[in-house]
């Protein structure tokens, strides 16, 4: 195998030709030039009339293979490779989302494991947006989630059946309560006791948080559900609005029924060789 060793910022990075390329991913050299036809792989270096390609190029292709297994065609491979290459580098995540001291701890997966914590689910559009809320950026072949304890809940309201594009959305109002929670807890702690203060009672905030969100969902839980609507014309007895008054107009109408077929008994003629008296 002729391959070739160059030094890129001090290390060294194995190049290899296209047929070296093809036979360490396991695949055909037609195959890997259809995938760079399709810009599922990124142009490789060129030297003269020679390609060479490098371990990312050798981890792109395991990650296709890996993907393809799980279902994955290659035209969506390669928009999730589209939404993955545009995405952020995970360089920006402290500037976007403000955690130079964040206590998070970012977890570092590839595409393939990704896929496995959201079967299913890990659409463009879902890859596009958890770039644009900060929770995915990218390192290099590798994607790195912000949050070890967001990953782990996201995935499992996925696994409960919970679609991963609404997860997305009620993170990202969460998101804006969640500012707004921070703004007013920094603004009372340096207004009475200075800023440097902040960082040090940042555990009372999150203990107030945490016990008001418990205390609201127990009050969600004890309020009863709120009674159907009526059918129209209904009043919640299922009446008619006006079902009392027909009620006792139905009874009077009854009753003067009644007197006048008993005035009509009284005031019958008599029979035929009757006289009244008898």
């Amino acid at each position: 195998m002729a391959e070739n060793d160059t030094e890129e910022a001090g290390t060294a990075v194995r190049e290899y030709r296209t047929e070296e390329l093809a036979e360490a991913a396991g695949i055909p050299v037609r195959t890997l030039r259809f995938y760079r036809e399709r810009k599922l792989l990124p142009p490789p270096r060129r030297e003269g009339r020679i390609a060479w390609y490098d371990d990312h190029h050798l981890a792109r292709l395991r990650t296709i293979a890996a993907l393809l297994e799980r279902g994955h065609t290659l035209g969506g491979i390669a928009e999730l490779t589209a939404a993955f290459e545009n995405g952020r580098d995970v360089s920006q995540l402290g500037e976007l989302l403000g955690i130079g001291w964040s206590e998070e701890t970012p977890v570092r997966l590839s595409p393939e494991a990704l896929a496995d914590h959201f079967e299913g689910e890990v659409t463009p559009e879902n890859l596009a947006a958890s770039l644009d809320l900060g929770y995915l950026a990218t390192d290099g072949d590798a994607i790195v989630h912000v949050s070890r304890r967001l990953l782990d809940v996201s995935s499992a309201l996925v696994r409960e059946g919970v679609p991963l594009a609404a997860v997305l959305e009620t993170g990202r109002r969460v998101r804006e309560h969640a500012d707004a929670l921070a703004g007013l807890f920094t603004e009372l702690i340096t207004a009475h006791i200075g800023d440097e203060a902040v960082a040090r009672l940042r555990p009372l905030a999150k203990s107030v948080v945490e016990a008001e969100l418990t205390m609201a969902m127990d009050r969600l839980r004890q309020t009863p559900p709120p009674e159907a609507p009526p059918l129209a014309g209904q009043t919640r007895e299922g009446r008619t609005p006006e079902g009392p008054q027909r009620e006792a107009q139905t009874r009077e109408a009854r009753t003067r029924e009644g007197q006048t077929r008993e005035g009509q008994t009284r005031q019958a003629p008599p029979r035929e060789g009757q006289t009244p008296a008898s």
